[in-house]
Order: C-alpha cells, then sequence, then structure tokens
C-alpha cells in the first residue's frame, strides 16, 4: 500500500500507523468521540473513532502503533480517513515507531554541519558567546525536536530543518540589504525557536508540556536568554535585542508575540520565519498533489486550496 501522506479520496487503506495526537470530543447529541492523528514516513491524516469508550481514550495515546482499516474520503475538501477498524498492533507484528516516523530529508548531523558556519559568522563577542551556550545546552533536543506539533516541520529534527533553510534566507538577504545587523539576524533565527524543546514534549507523539502551555517558547526562551547571559557574565545592550527578536518574531500580539517588531533585524526575522513555515506547507501538500489538481484545504493558509500547474 501507499503511504498514507498520499493517499486520495475512494484509496482503501489496511496498515499500520502511528497516532501523532489524539483528541476528545463530544458531538451535538452528546455522543463522544476521538480526533486521531495518524501518520507514516509519507505524512499524516485525520481520523475520527465515534462512540469513543474511556477505555479507548486509555488505549489510543498518542506515540502508540495502531492496525487500521479504513476508506479515505473528502471531508470540506481535506482528505479524512473514515476507521472501519482499528486495534493496537502486537507485540509479535514487530512494527517500530522509527518505521512510521517521519524526518527531514537530511541527518542531524548534516543540518547541525550546515548550521555551524553561520554561528562562526556572528563577530559580536557577547551575541555569539550567548547563541553558541544556548546551543550547547540544549543541543541533544535541539537536533531532534520538530519545529511544532502540526502544520510545519512537524517531523523529526524538523526544528533545526527550520533553522537551517531560515539562516539560508536571511544570507541572501543581508547580501542584498547589507545594513542589516547579520550577527543579530542570524543569532535571533537560530534561538528564536530553542524554546520549544522545553515547550514541546519531544520528536514522537508530540504535545505540549505543562511549561509549554503555562508559559510558551517565546517566554520561556526570553528567561533562557536572561541566564544564559547571567552565567556568563554578560551584560549590555546585546542581551535585550536578543530577547526583543524572540519576544517579537511571530510579528503581533494577536499571533502571540509579546511585541511587535522594533528592530529591524527583528522585523526581517518575523517575515523569514513566516516564509520558511508557509514553504514547508505548500511544498509538501504539492508534492502529494497531480498536476492539473488542487491540493487539500490548507487551515493555515486561510483554508486556501493551492493549484499545481502542468508546466515545468
Amino acid at each position: 500500500m501507499k503511504g498514507i501522506g498520499t493517499c486520495k479520496p475512494g484509496d482503501r487503506v489496511e496498515t499500520f500507523l502511528l497516532i501523532k495526537q489524539a483528541t476528545k470530543g463530544t458531538t451535538n447529541q452528546g455522543s463522544p468521540f476521538m480526533t486521531l492523528i495518524l501518520q507514516d514516513k509519507t505524512g499524516d491524516i485525520e481520523a475520527k473513532l465515534w462512540d469513543a469508550k474511556d477505555e479507548h481514550e486509555q488505549i489510543y495515546q498518542p506515540a502508540s502503533i495502531v492496525r487500521v482499516g479504513g476508506e479515505v474520503q473528502d471531508y470540506r475538501g481535506r482528505t479524512q480517513l473514515r476507521i472501519k477498524s482499528i486495534r493496537p498492533a502486537k507485540a509479535e507484528e514487530a512494527v517500530q515507531i522509527s518505521d512510521l516516523v517521519p524526518s527531514a530529508k537530511k541527518t542531524k548531523d548534516e543540518l547541525y554541519e550546515e548550521l555551524s558556519p553561520f554561528i562562526f559568522e556572528i563577530v559580536n563577542p557577547n551575541i555569539q558567546r550567548i547563541t553558541r551556550h544556548l546551543l550547547k545546552k540544549h543541543r541533544e533536543s535541539f537536533l531532534v525536536y520538530p519545529a511544532a506539533t502540526k502544520n510545519h516541520h512537524d517531523y523529526v529534527s524538523g526544528l533545526i530543518d527550520h533553522v537551517v533553510s531560515m539562516l539560508k534566507l536571511g544570507k541572501a538577504i543581508a547580501t542584498l540589504y547589507p545594513s542589516l545587523n547579520k550577527d543579530l539576524l542570524y543569532a535571533g533565527i537560530i534561538l528564536h525557536d530553542v524554546g520549544k524543546v522545553i515547550e514541546l514534549s519531544g520528536p514522537v507523539g508530540t504535545v505540549y508540556t505543562v511549561q509549554g502551555n503555562l508559559l510558551g517558547h517565546i517566554s520561556i526562551m526570553v528567561n533562557e536568554i536572561a541566564m544564559a547571559a547571567a552565567e556568563l557574565g554578560i551584560e549590555g545592550e546585546e542581551v535585550m535585542l536578543l530577547q526583543h527578536m524572540v519576544l517579537s518574531h511571530h510579528g503581533k500580539e494577536e499571533w502571540g508575540s509579546p511585541k511587535k517588531p522594533m528592530l529591524k533585524e527583528a522585523e526581517i526575522l518575523h517575515y523569514i520565519d513566516n516564509i520558511d513555515a508557509k514553504m514547508n506547507m505548500l511544498d509538501r501538500a504539492l508534492a502529494k498533489t497531480a498536476p492539473g489538481e488542487f491540493t487539500e484545504r490548507l487551515f493555515p493558509l486561510d483554508n486556501r486550496q493551492f493549484y499545481k500547474p502542468g508546466i515545468e
């Protein structure tokens, strides 16, 4: 069978899948159900488990493998799996989580090798020391965590994949606009999402931690920068500027930023972050779309469908 990420309405499914997310809900009539996000290496799909019992909530947890039978259907412009049968995988079936988890196209070591030169391009000693300190502190998680629970770079090593892509875009923009402070821009790109290694639970069955829910990755990282500066004995404007880069990278208060960008480099960081996230979503949606057809509706992109031209 082809991967779940490439299935189209009408396709029948009988395969092992990993539960990426599981949430419980109630219909307007008061009947309980579960929404499952099921995945393999090719992508994920939403599925509904109707008439869910309490025991189902205990059995079908994130990061568990299930054997699923059903049919893919179109629901308001998005693919959805209609479950006809589901059960936990058996030990003797020897299916591993690693068989079903999507990951970046490049290895974590290859990505870190691409990132490293940008650190050495940071000339300001205070900015470089803080950046290196925090990368070293969180390196193990930074190399394998996703950048989000869904939508963009939501796969193993998605966080560093996102950062490396942003650094390349940042370098191109800084070449075009040399008045940009590359030290601030590169450090801001590298650090802006590192708080997600505390906000999120890990690369498999990713959910928000208690700190993630109560504080969020932006507040977490602002504190991490302050602690790093204190540990390194660094004082000065650079600490505040790095904190502002992190605080403002979502661009607007309603998008989760406590402050709007008030540095030229912070404004550019916000655009770069937005561009890379959206391009990742579009590339993945279009990769499973045939030429001459439209993608499924992409909720983070105003629920739009995108056309894949037949031209090369």
